[in-house]
């Protein structure tokens, strides 16, 4: 049983080192169609080795029985994303092809919506594979505002900032890791962010079209975070309460019984 546990994590293991052979193909075929810089390359290969290092350490950590086929659809969208990045940060040297950035960037946005049906058809749902797919929407999402704001400018890195922000905040005030209730609403702001960005780095709009747009993707987001931080606050000072009138009531239970046992005596 042993030896059979040791051979699955191998394979599984195995499926990441695939990943990163085929992030390293992409960036070789991106090279090559578009003369890629040293940008580019560096950033993607970056990309390449911190997507292996991290799904790695997190499956090593879980260890499960098969990677399962929906994390292999989450998998080649994080493929997509890294080649989205390396095309971000060549942009900085040279003319972007726009067409080729927005072709990847559609087909990660439409496969975002695969993963989480394989997941749920095949009965492979997991926490790891919730959030692998999570952290490729956050980033792809963070990419895209950079290159947007090449154009319309830094502001808009608070869309893909946002995320980021409100996990550092988590750390000095554990309150914000409760669990969120289900929300489509949540999700949809979500979705809308990745299409805004999307639409305004095509630049098939007029300025103030692709400014409107943003602004609307911004808008939504600051709304979605403000009132789940909202509700997070209130759970957490209801809990507080909860848990102070608790103690109040045994506090009261200990000397009703201390009374009780002085006025026996």
């Amino acid at each position: 049983m042993a030896l059979n546990n040791t051979y699955e994590a191998r394979l599984v293991q195995q499926e990441t080192a695939v990943g990163a052979g085929v992030q390293v193909l992409l960036l070789a075929l991106l090279g090559t169609a578009i003369g890629m810089g040293p940008a580019g390359w560096l950033t993607g290969l970056a990309f390449a080795i911190a997507t292996w290092a991290v799904l790695s350490r997190a499956l090593h950590r879980t260890r499960p029985r098969s990677f399962g086929p929906a994390n292999r659809v989450t998998l080649g969208r994080a493929i997509l994303v890294g080649g989205v990045t390396a095309l971000v940060a060549d942009s900085f040297e040279s003319s972007p092809p726009v067409t080729l950035l927005v072709g990847l960037t559609a087909v990660a946005l439409i496969l975002d919506g695969v993963d989480g049906k394989v997941a749920r058809r095949t009965g492979t749902s997991t926490a790891l594979g919730a959030r692998f797919d999570m952290e490729v929407d956050a980033f792809l999402i963070l990419v895209l505002s950079v290159y947007v704001s090449t154009q319309l400018g830094p502001w808009v890195l608070l869309i893909g900032g946002m995320r980021y922000a409100f996990v550092a905040a988590a750390k000095a005030a554990p309150w914000l890791n409760a669990p969120l209730p289900h929300s489509m609403a949540r999700k949809t702001v979500a979705a809308m962010q990745g299409i805004c960005l999307l639409l305004a780095g095509a630049d098939l709009l007029p300025y103030l079209a692709n400014l409107g747009v943003v602004l609307l993707a911004l808008g939504s987001l600051v709304w979605s975070f403000g009132r789940d931080v909202a509700w997070l606050w209130r759970n957490a000072r209801t809990a507080v309460l909860e848990e102070e009138l608790a103690e109040a009531s045994l506090e009261a239970s200990v000397e009703g019984i201390e009374m009780l046992e002085l006025a026996v005596r």
